[in-house]
C-alpha cells in the first residue's frame, strides 16, 4: 500500500500538508490528458503523454506504466485509438527480435466536433435562454470536446444580452416539470411587454396583477421558445404559454384536470407530434421594411415576432404605428392572422395585395350565407 501512494511533504504555517498526487490516479490523469489534446487529428505518443504527466501534474511516470494504463482504459471500454509499428533489434544473443510499439493515442469523444458545433448553435439560437445561463450552457458543451474545439469557440458569434429579460427560465422549467410529474396544479404571474419594450405583469381591468391558476401537462420548444402546453383552470379549452413569460412560480397541493376533457382534445389524451403538427410558423424570402397600425393589445405579438429593433411612433390610447425590418411573408402572415386589428401601409405591394386577399374572402363569405 505504501507504495501506490507517494507524496511530498510542505511545511505550511508550521503545519504539513500532501502536495503530490497518489500515483493511483495516473489511470484518471491520463484519461484526462486523452480528453483535453486529442482527438483524430491531434495524437499523442506514449512519451508525450509522460511528458504531460510530469509537466502538468507533477507525477514522474516510467513508459510501461503509460502503456499498462492505457491498456486499461481500453479493457474498461473507453474508445481509445492508436497505430502499431514494428521495430526489429537484436538481442544478447545477436538474434533479431520484432517489437511491437504503439503510438498515435487519442480517445473518440462522445460527441464530434460537428455535433457539439450544432447543440451550441441551438443554444445560441433560442431566443427564450438568459444571457447569462447561454454562455454557462455554450462553456458546458465545449468542455465535453479537447483544447483544440475550446479555441474555435471563441469564433462563434454570441447572442446579444437582452434575449430575454426573465432571469427565471431554468427555474421555471424545473418546477414545471415537478407539477407535471406530480399532476399538480400550478399558479403564477404572466408577463407582457408594454411600448417602453419592458416585461410587466399582466393585470386585470381593475388594475390589480392577474393569478393565473393552470393545469399543466407538457412542455414544448418551437421556434427558439419554450411553450407550457395546458388548460387556464376558468375555462375548459387548451392553452399555450410562454414559459419565459412566467414569474412567481409555484407548485399547487391540487390535482390537474385530465386532459382528455377538454375541448379540443376529443376525449383523448395529449398527442404531442400531432399538436406540433398543427402549429407551425416559418417561412423564408425577402425582407423588407414594413410599416403597419396595430392595436395596443398587441404589443407583445408585434415584439414576439419581431424582436425589441421595432420602432413605435403615433402612439394614441388605443393603437400604435410599428416600423419594422422583416420577412415579407411572415408580415403577411401576420397581419392575416390578426386582421381586424392590424393595417398594412408600406410597403404599398403587400397592402395591396392584403386589400386584393381581404376582398376575396370577404366575397365568398357574402355569396355563402347561411340563412
Amino acid at each position: 500500500m505504501q507504495n501506490e501512494f507517494q507524496y511530498d511533504m510542505i511545511e505550511i504555517r508550521g503545519g504539513m500538508m500532501f502536495a503530490k498526487s497518489p500515483k493511483k490516479l495516473i489511470i484518471m490523469n491520463i484519461l484526462d490528458i486523452l480528453k483535453r489534446y486529442t482527438d483524430e487529428n491531434h495524437r499523442l505518443s506514449q512519451k508525450e503523454i509522460q511528458d504531460i504527466l510530469e509537466r502538468e501534474y507533477d507525477m514522474t511516470v516510467e513508459r510501461k506504466a503509460v502503456k499498462r494504463n492505457l491498456m486499461n482504459l481500453i479493457e474498461f471500454g473507453y474508445n481509445i485509438n492508436y497505430s502499431e509499428s514494428v521495430r526489429i533489434f537484436k538481442d544478447k544473443d545477436g538474434k533479431e527480435q520484432e517489437n511491437v510499439i504503439l503510438s498515435d493515442f487519442y480517445l473518440e469523444h462522445e460527441f464530434t466536433d460537428s455535433e457539439l458545433r450544432l447543440l451550441i448553435d441551438s443554444v445560441l439560437f433560442s431566443n427564450h435562454i438568459p444571457y447569462k445561463q447561454d454562455k454557462e450552457l455554450v462553456d458546458k458543451l465545449a468542455s465535453l470536446s479537447n483544447i483544440y474545439f475550446k479555441k474555435r469557440v471563441n469564433h462563434i458569434a454570441r447572442m446579444p444580452e437582452d434575449k430575454t429579460d426573465n432571469k427565471q427560465l431554468f427555474y421555471n422549467v424545473e418546477l414545471l416539470d415537478e407539477a407535471i410529474d406530480k399532476r399538480r396544479k400550478v399558479c403564477f404571474h404572466y408577463l407582457e411587454y408594454h411600448t417602453d419594450k419592458k416585461l410587466h405583469k399582466r393585470r386585470n381591468k381593475n388594475g390589480k396583477v392577474r393569478e393565473y391558476i393552470i393545469n399543466p401537462y407538457q412542455l414544448v420548444a418551437k421556434e427558439g421558445k419554450y411553450y407550457l402546453i395546458c388548460n387556464y383552470d376558468k375555462y375548459d379549452d387548451i392553452s399555450n404559454y410562454r414559459i419565459d413569460r412566467i414569474t412567481d412560480l409555484e407548485i399547487l397541493d391540487e390535482n390537474i384536470k385530465p386532459f382528455d376533457g377538454l375541448k379540443g382534445s376529443d376525449g383523448r389524451k395529449l398527442d404531442l407530434e400531432e399538436y406540433m403538427d398543427k402549429h407551425v410558423y416559418m417561412f423564408s424570402g425577402e425582407n423588407v421594411r414594413a410599416v403597419f397600425r396595430a392595436d395596443k393589445s398587441l404589443i407583445s405579438d408585434i415584439i414576439d415576432m419581431f424582436g425589441k429593433e421595432v420602432r413605435f411612433s403615433e402612439e394614441s390610447d388605443d393603437a400604435i404605428t410599428v416600423t419594422v425590418n422583416v420577412n415579407e411573408l411572415a408580415m403577411e402572415q401576420f397581419a392575416k392572422a390578426f386582421t381586424p386589428w392590424i393595417e398594412v401601409i408600406k410597403p404599398v405591394a403587400l397592402r395591396e395585395r392584403m386589400i386584393k386577399n381581404l376582398n376575396k374572402s370577404l366575397g365568398k363569405y357574402m355569396s355563402n350565407i347561411v340563412l
